[in-house]
């Protein structure tokens, strides 16, 4: 931390509540079950992208053409993470200025406005190129609300964690990860086999793409409002209520976050750069790249067979969150994280040999035990590195500045390993062969190592540190 910095004084809890009598539970279930519904909107989006908006959205602008629909379909889907950082700059200004609870409120109504509004659209053959002018808009809107989502939720967990288990406690909100991407995708799963679409079969002429895609969206307002529920019925954090009680919050949190924690900046937004590369080729691209005509370059699946393949890998994302939030309690968060750094460049190197067409295609499809082994070890290993970046990120900054700080970082860190990975990847694919997207997936685990070499090990920070004004 900055030598510019000082402790608040307070006391810790040790017993099953938070400092102001909040049950440990309701702040498990505040932050998990938010997490869980903003990444729900955001994954609903991400694959509808692939398998539905090129074809009502993207294909008349596109000429019919299928790899350019898709590439400007991943376009507008890399909008939000243009937003993010806009987003983690307006809610963390709040955040860091009114309060956590109140934030947390506004981002979840933000991004489930646009999401409900996004199942409303009418289409590129009904509107023209207002469509997707229309949609990248909400996608933006999108971008704005998880920006500010997630840094918040984070907050609510690393502030009201007991002595020496906050990467345990910070990992209950990235469990909302893996729990949205399940619902959105078993949904998806569960109307494309209802509806009888096939995407090896089916054009834009189906019922799935003639309105039942819209449900997942629309169904998102439910869910909006059992978020709500929750979260009013919280109180401020701990942590930064000790801040209010002392006087010690700021008036403008960015220019003190980029005055006297550009370091911290640079080096979270590098920390988080490999685990968003891996987790956009896991979820978006591979299905992109799975479901593709094989005269496009893709392996040519059927989406719903391959979403099952998808949600078995899936679960193991789920299940190695909880490992890694008690090894970085264990181990520390660095040496946690480089060893698991270290996996990820390995595991880019084999793309190869995973996923080359003359491996993966057989006479009967593609190879299901060959694709379920590598989602498997790809989430595992996602799950490794995002479980501890809820505490990682948070504990690199000042209380009165932590949630802008660590938002930004978070979010920068989405524009450059999210926002851009599915477009480079179907690109490479295209120009090159499949092997190099694992190649550029290396590159950033080692730009990642780098980072945690020269970043501070921050298990055992006083989140209560402040910065001195």
């Amino acid at each position: 931390m900055s030598a510019d910095t000082t402790t608040v004084e307070g006391s810790r809890p040790d017993d099953g509540t938070a400092e102001l009598g909040v049950p440990r539970r309701r702040v498990v279930i505040a932050s998990l079950v938010g997490t869980s519904i903003e990444f729900y909107d955001f994954y609903i989006y991400a694959t509808a992208a692939v398998s539905v908006f090129p074809l009502i959205f993207f294909a008349g602008a596109a000429d019919g053409n299928e790899s350019t629909a898709l590439l400007a379909s991943m376009a507008t889907f890399g909008a939000a993470f243009v937003a993010r950082p806009l987003g983690s700059i307006i809610f963390g200004h709040f955040g860091d200025v009114i309060g956590r609870k109140v934030t947390l409120i506004g981002s979840l109504l933000t991004m489930g406005i646009a999401t409900f509004l996004i199942g409303c659209l009418p289409t590129y053959f009904q509107i023209g190129l207002w469509a997707p002018v229309m949609l990248t808009i909400l996608r933006f809107c999108q971008g704005l609300g998880l920006g500010g989502e997630w840094s918040g939720a984070a907050l609510l967990a690393t502030e009201t964690a007991k002595e020496g288990k906050r990467a345990w406690a910070a990992m209950w909100p990235q469990l909302g990860a893996p729990i949205g991407f399940m619902l959105a995708n078993g949904l998806f799963l569960i109307l494309v086999v209802a509806f009888g679409y096939n995407s090896v079969e089916h054009g834009a002429d189906h019922v799935f793409i003639d309105w039942v895609w819209r449900l997942p969206f629309l169904l998102s307002a439910v869910m909006v409002a059992v978020g709500m529920w929750v979260r009013v019925r919280l109180e401020e954090t701990p942590v930064f209520q000790r801040a209010i009680d002392n006087d010690q919050r700021v008036k403008a949190p960015i220019s003190e976050v980029f005055k006297r924690n550009w370091w911290e900046l640079i080096l979270g937004t590098f920390i988080m750069y490999a685990t968003y590369v891996l987790f956009y080729l896991m979820t978006t691209w591979i299905l992109s790249y799975a479901i593709g005509r094989r005269e496009s370059g893709g392996l040519g699946e059927s989406y719903n067979e391959f979403l099952v393949l998808q949600l078995i890998g899936i679960l193991f994302f789920a299940a190695f969150v909880p490992v890694s939030g008690l090894l970085a309690d264990r181990f520390g968060r660095r040496p946690t994280l480089i060893v698991i750094s270290a996996l990820i460049v390995v595991f880019g190197l084999t793309f190869g040999w995973w996923l080359s067409p003359e491996n993966m295609i057989t006479d009967d499809g593609i190879s299901a035990v060959r694709m379920v082994a590598f989602l498997m070890v790809g989430m595992a290993l996602m799950g490794l590195t995002f479980g501890p970046m809820s505490a990682v990120l948070p504990e690199l900054f000042p209380t009165n500045t932590r949630y802008t700080g660590s938002g930004v970082a978070y979010n920068v860190s989405s524009i450059l390993g999210a926002a851009l990975t599915p477009f480079i990847a179907a690109w490479l694919v295209q120009s090159f062969d499949v092997s190099y997207v694992g190649y550029y997936l290396s590159a950033a685990a080692v730009l990642t190592t780098l980072a945690l070499i020269l970043a501070p090990e921050t298990k055992t920070r006083n989140l209560d540190e402040v910065t001195i004004r």
